[in-house]
């Protein structure tokens, strides 16, 4: 059995094997019941648009399911997810740039056409600044919440924790903590919203 640094990890592996080789129902239940909510925020985050959040949250994981085999345990199952996540994402918004924009655009010479280079598979280092600018300002965001909200946020999303995992360390019941992430969810979205689409 692979050894991972974290239980998480060791879990997400346990759950994809029995997945892959097994064709276990159950397990491809359980990883769409861990990552669904993390990949949805990191998926509106960039694309300021619920629908299309929603859409690549699903699309997301029919790409990984059906990759399993390709899966290797040298990375955490999660980085692998929310990798494939984020590059759907940045197909997705390519290909809205590519339908406002003509591949040829005629001159003001008559037959003179200018050539607009096709879409890479591989993210721009302008593309990886923005992410990355995205993923700072997420944080940035993050701490304009209440210290209770702004932990479970981060425990959550951030370390990725259990319902389960947050109730224990916070000392709190399962439902108190479904109830104020419900809220906190809610005011990350009011502020997001309030941000005119610059995440």
């Amino acid at each position: 059995m692979v050894q991972f640094s974290t239980e998480k990890a060791q879990r997400d592996y346990q759950l994809v094997c029995a997945a892959r080789e097994q064709g276990d129902q159950h397990a491809y239940a359980m990883l769409m019941q861990y990552y669904r909510e993390p990949l949805y925020l990191m998926l509106l985050k960039m694309t300021n648009n619920p629908i299309e959040a929603d859409d690549l949250t699903i699309e997301t994981f029919g790409k990984a399911f059906c990759s399993l085999h390709l899966y290797s345990p040298t990375h955490a199952f999660s980085t692998w997810l929310f990798s494939i996540a984020s590059n759907k994402c940045i197909d997705h918004i390519r290909r809205k740039r590519m339908e406002t924009v003509p591949l040829t655009a005629l001159s003001s010479q008559e037959n003179e056409f200018y050539e607009y280079p096709l879409p890479s598979d591989l993210p721009s280092p302008e593309e990886e600044i923005i992410t990355a600018q995205r993923v700072e300002m997420l944080h940035n965001v993050v701490n304009q919440l209440k210290p209770r909200y702004r932990k479970m946020i981060q425990m959550r999303y951030f370390d990725e924790l259990s319902y389960e995992e947050i109730a224990e360390q916070m000392h709190l019941p399962m439902g108190t903590v479904k109830v104020q992430l419900l809220r906190a969810r809610k005011l990350l979205a009011e502020i997001l919203k309030n941000k005119n689409g610059q995440i």
